[in-house]
C-alpha cells in the first residue's frame, strides 16, 4: 500500500459530534429561556393590576379644595384625592376597551365651572397619553367657547382625486354576431 496521507485522521468521530450537537441544544435552549424570561419586567414593589398593567397614584387637586371628582363616570372623592389609574409598564395609559378615560371635576359653586380632561388610551391603534402624577384643575376658569354647532371636528378629506374610480365606459348595445360555421344536419 502506499503512504495514506493523513486521510484516515480526517474521518470525522461520531461521539464528538454526537456531544457538540448535545452542546449546541443546551445552549440554544438557554438562551431561549433567558429571552423570554426578560422580556417582561415591572418595576420592584409595584402593585399588578389586571391585563398585564401596573397601578400609577395620581394626585388629583383643584383651586378651591373640596371639588368632587369623577374618572370614567364613576365618584372618586373630593379634592385633594389620590387616584389609582391601572395603565401599562411604560407609563401610558391601557386600552380596556375604551378610546378615552375621562376626568370630571364638579364644581362646589354657582360660580365656578365644570372642568375636564380627557387622556387617549390607544384603542385599537390611536394615539396614547401618559398618566401624569399629577392633575390640577382651576374651577374659577370658563371651558373653551366654542363657535356655534359643538366643538370643532377634524375630517379625513379622503384619498385624492388622482385615487378615484375610472368613469363608467359605455360600450354600446350588447347584442352577439354569431359568424362561424352553421350547424344544419343534413338527413341521410
Amino acid at each position: 500500500m502506499g503512504p495514506s496521507f493523513g486521510l484516515v485522521a480526517d474521518r470525522p468521530n461520531l461521539s464528538n459530534f454526537i456531544g457538540m450537537k448535545r452542546g449546541w441544544m443546551w445552549a440554544g435552549s438557554l438562551a431561549v429561556v433567558a429571552l423570554l424570561a426578560g422580556c417582561e419586567t415591572i418595576p420592584p414593589g409595584a402593585e399588578r393590576g389586571p391585563h398585564g398593567t401596573i397601578a400609577y397614584d395620581v394626585l388629583v387637586e383643584a383651586s378651591p379644595p373640596g371639588a368632587r371628582i369623577e374618572a370614567n363616570g364613576e365618584d372618586i372623592g373630593n379634592t385633594p384625592v389620590h387616584l389609582k389609574i391601572f395603565g401599562d409598564p411604560d407609563g401610558t395609559f391601557h386600552d380596556f376597551g375604551s378610546y378615552y378615560y375621562i376626568i370630571r371635576a364638579l364644581p362646589l359653586t354657582t360660580n365656578q365651572y365644570a372642568q375636564t380632561r380627557v387622556f387617549q388610551t390607544g384603542h385599537l391603534m390611536t394615539p396614547e397619553d401618559r398618566i401624569p402624577q399629577r392633575i390640577y384643575f382651576d374651577m374659577n376658569q370658563p371651558p373653551p367657547a366654542y363657535p356655534p354647532g359643538g366643538a370643532p371636528v377634524y375630517v379625513y378629506p379622503g384619498p385624492p382625486i388622482y385615487y378615484a374610480p375610472p368613469p363608467y365606459y359605455y360600450y354600446g348595445p350588447s347584442f352577439r354576431f354569431y359568424s362561424g360555421p352553421r350547424f344544419h344536419h343534413f338527413r341521410r
